[in-house]
């Protein structure tokens, strides 16, 4: 079985909506993200980096990193509607993608939400910069897969869905601006309402 260390609204409800529509189950073991648990000796153990989520294959092998966990996932799960077969070019896509949205979106989100780990200079002015540009990166990028969505959508690759739909969207709910995004919206109304894992994206996204 999974392992899946996480905490509510964190990287880890993208995997846990993944692992739900691939069908295979999976334990939770909550990190305290708001008690600083992540930076605990017994979790850096597991994840020297300090970052929720991690997770536990069934032979015991560790992965980090969100978008990762979610190729895997695919990968190893066909006939799911989880993503292209590798190898192919559908694939390549879904590659590019996920790793796109890695960079940029997650880690903008990263210098938005905690500016102050990205620059040695602690002034109010300094670390409200490195906020500002962590949230113009991620509008920017966010521009880039809006574009492609009215383009090509109503998915990340076009007519079919995959892992990288549920990557935006989470992505997606962590935007803490304004500016309209009317097709990843779209895109996110629609992951939420699965059957599958409505009850995931609530307990995670909700308010």
């Amino acid at each position: 079985m999974f392992k899946l260390y996480h905490h509510t609204g964190t990287g880890g409800a993208a995997v846990a909506a993944a692992l739900t529509l691939a069908g295979q189950p999976f334990e939770t073991v909550t990190v305290d993200t708001k008690t600083d648990e992540q930076f605990s000796d017994a979790y850096r153990k597991i994840n020297p980096w300090c970052q929720v989520p991690a997770l536990i294959l069934p032979d015991g092998t560790l992965m980090t990193e969100t978008s990762a966990m979610l190729i895997h996932i695919a990968d190893t799960n066909p006939g799911k509607d989880l993503g292209p077969a590798p190898g192919t070019s559908g694939h390549a896509q879904l590659m590019r993608w996920m790793v796109f949205m890695a960079i940029n979106l997650y880690e903008a989100d990263l210098h938005y939400y905690y500016p102050a780990r990205y620059t040695t200079d602690t002034t109010p002015s300094a670390v409200e910069s490195v906020k500002a540009a962590g949230q113009d990166h991620m509008e920017r990028a966010f521009g880039v897969l809006e574009d492609r969505l009215a383009a090509n959508g109503p998915h990340v690759l076009g007519r079919d869905p995959s892992v990288a739909d549920i990557y935006l969207a989470m992505l997606y709910e962590w935007y803490p601006g304004d500016r309209a995004y009317p097709h990843i919206a779209a895109l996110r109304d629609s992951v939420a309402a699965q059957a599958a894992i409505e009850t995931i994206w609530r307990e995670n996204f909700a308010g």
